[in-house]
């Protein structure tokens, strides 16, 4: 059994230098992931890591690929992003909307744009049956919640504190601003505040810093810029040497966050059966 990984963070966007719509702990976060990954068993050579000018869209791309493709049943791999995240509308060719997709913002998005959900999931339908893939997202993935939380009500007040998320383009905040009218109308609708989700038939495991509706920030911990979900995380995974299972983990990343008084729930989604089990086996 391989384990295999494919790191990306991003401070730098485009153009190289001051000029773009920069993060700090993104790097810092890829670092942090790696370290902890080779603690929980996997091979230095076996992990690659691309940040700032390096992390195009195309070089993303790229690395994802190599990750599934290369993948036997019986490996584990991950794939980690942090950095902005954003929201667009998904627009058919019949000019219709069909829905709004979670995007991730590659160093270059501005000219090469943004990376889909709907392109995640045209690889991810490539993984081999019996290949463990975690996909790991410290990034905003709400079109809404732009505005930075006061964590000083909760007795934290890091500095630096931003969120990282880029704004929407008009054609796409519009349908965001009305998704509501937009979604089609269901006889029950149900709303959960939980951050473990069941997806029946899902792939991979999904771990996302944050909630559909919420921002994941990031800001000075222990005197380092760091993105709170991804400290957690990754605090958690070195203390059991990733010797715990996804739902445990989840919930205990939850508490923390909360602990810290970050104004963010970690959203994770999988099977039923992947969720009890441990991670990284």
């Amino acid at each position: 059994m391989a384990k295999k990984a494919v790191l990306v963070g991003i401070n730098d966007y485009a153009p190289i230098g001051v000029g773009g719509p920069d993060l700090n702990g993104c790097v810092n976060d890829a670092r942090d992931m790696a370290n902890t990954l080779v603690i929980c068993g996997f091979a230095p050579s076996n992990i690659r890591i691309l940040t700032n000018q390096n992390a195009t869209r195309s070089n993303i791309i790229n690395y994802l690929k190599w990750l599934i493709d290369g993948s036997v049943s019986g490996d584990s791999i991950v794939f980690y992003y942090s950095g902005h995240g954003t929201r667009v509308a998904n627009i058919g060719a019949d000019i219709e909307i069909d829905g709004l997709d979670e995007a991730i913002c590659p160093h270059d998005y501005a000219t090469a744009g943004v990376l889909r959900d709907d392109d995640f999931k045209s690889i991810l339908e490539k993984l081999k049956s019996g290949v463990i893939l975690e996909v790991i997202f410290d990034c905003c993935h709400s079109g809404t919640g732009t505005r930075k939380v006061n964590l000083g009500e909760f007795g934290f007040a890091p500095l630096n504190e931003s969120p990282r998320f880029i704004p929407p383009m008009l054609e796409d905040e519009f349908y965001i601003n009305y998704a509501k009218d937009l979604e089609p109308k269901k006889s029950k609708k149900t709303t959960s505040t939980k951050s473990l989700t069941t997806v029946t038939g899902m792939n991979h495991v999904l771990w996302a810093g944050c909630m559909d509706n919420q921002v994941s920030m990031e800001g000075d911990v222990a005197g380092q810029t760091r993105g709170y979900f991804t400290y957690n995380f990754c605090k958690i995974l070195r203390a059991t040497s990733g010797n715990i299972t996804r739902k445990l983990l989840d919930a205990q990343t939850a508490n923390a966050l909360s602990a810290m008084g970050a104004a963010q729930t970690n959203q994770t989604e999988s099977t039923t059966a992947k969720l009890k089990q441990k991670i990284f086996i």
